[in-house]
């Protein structure tokens, strides 16, 4: 029983003993580094990056991908800072947001279903379209000065004396939760590894590709426009260059975390840790002081190189033992 959950669960252990690996590498070598708020920094500094993962892990797992994600974290903040300076009430700001994410992401996976065209391509299009609305609204970074944004930005909730956590991180943890049950115990979850592991195959069977897809997009852009609002509490500004190549880090986090390219493999809780860990490298190399925060952009390509090369000899070793419980299938018909 036990084999059988470490072969079933075998990247997510690996990706949380290597966070594990590096945290305690980083207390070893650091003074002050098993300062709890140190680690709890890690969810209030990545708040935004895990919730737009939490999206990226759905389209991945479709056989899918969204570049769109960065610029639409971006657009956000722009068309939310822009608002709140001309007065708009802030519940309204971030209600028609979130509309905008998700329609949007319905739009590029209606093209990618019905229109056949590359989820690549599509969602290029997307970034392109956002990050060009940013530029529209202003060339210059809009600073957000609303009291219900400032508030939002500036709460604590206290754990202990010396320990606390953002709202982001409660809404973060909130999504990472809820989409895991999703994920695992509903239809749309089931469906959504069924098409990631074989499209046409899930047709047959009969289940609705077309709104599972187009459903994926959806939740990705809404997820993209949620960690837009939660980096706009982050750093209360708006600036067309924000977050580009944010789209890499999510899917760096999903794929260290477990998630196959391919498709039909993937946890959302193996994100969130992979998002940890590009965290904990980052804070590593704060600690350290003498190096370039490009450092960790380095160490998460090896880190990514090094789980893909992983991800294939899992699903190397898989078919191969597919292959040979069915050439033991035929010899004992055969007999």
């Amino acid at each position: 029983m036990i084999n059988g959950i470490l072969k079933k669960n075998f990247s997510i252990i690996v990706t949380i003993m290597l966070f594990l690996v590096l945290f305690i590498a980083g207390a070893l070598t650091y003074k002050g580094f098993l300062n709890a708020q140190v680690f709890l920094n890690l969810f209030v500094d990545n708040a935004y990056l895990i919730i737009v993962a939490v999206g990226m892990t759905f389209v991945l797992i479709s056989g899918g991908i969204d570049i769109s994600v960065g610029s639409v974290v971006a657009f956000v903040c722009m068309f939310s800072a822009d608002l709140l300076q001309k007065g708009w009430n802030p519940v309204v700001v971030m209600l028609l947001s979130l509309v905008i994410g998700t329609f949007g992401g319905y739009i590029m996976g209606y093209m990618i279903h019905y229109y056949g065209v590359q989820p690549f391509i599509a969602t290029l299009a997307g970034q392109f379209l956002y990050r060009g609305i940013c530029y529209v609204i202003s060339t210059e970074s809009i600073s957000i000065t609303d009291p219900t944004y400032s508030f939002i930005a500036n709460y604590q909730i206290k754990l202990a004396p010396k320990m606390y956590v953002s709202i982001s991180v409660i809404i973060a943890l909130a999504m990472v939760l809820v989409t895991t049950i999703v994920l695992k115990y509903t239809k749309f979850g089931r469906n959504v590894y069924a098409i990631g592991g074989n499209e046409q195959s899930a047709g047959l069977m009969g289940l609705p590709v077309a709104r599972i897809k187009i459903g994926v997009y959806a939740l990705s852009g809404f997820c993209a426009a949620l960690g837009g609002i939660v980096f706009s509490f982050y750093t209360l500004s708006g600036y067309g260059l924000q977050n580009i190549g944010l789209e890499m880090d999510a899917i760096a986090s999903a794929v260290i975390g477990g998630t196959l390219l391919t498709g039909g493999v993937g946890t959302v809780i193996g994100s969130m840790f992979g998002v940890l860990i590009q965290g904990i490298i980052q804070t590593i190399i704060i600690f350290q002081g003498n190096l370039s925060s490009w450092w960790t952009k380095v160490a998460v390509a090896a880190l990514l190189c090094l789980f893909v090369v992983l991800q294939r000899v899992i699903e190397a070793r898989g078919q191969q033992v597919k292959q040979d419980k069915a050439v033991k299938a035929e010899t004992v018909i055969s007999k």
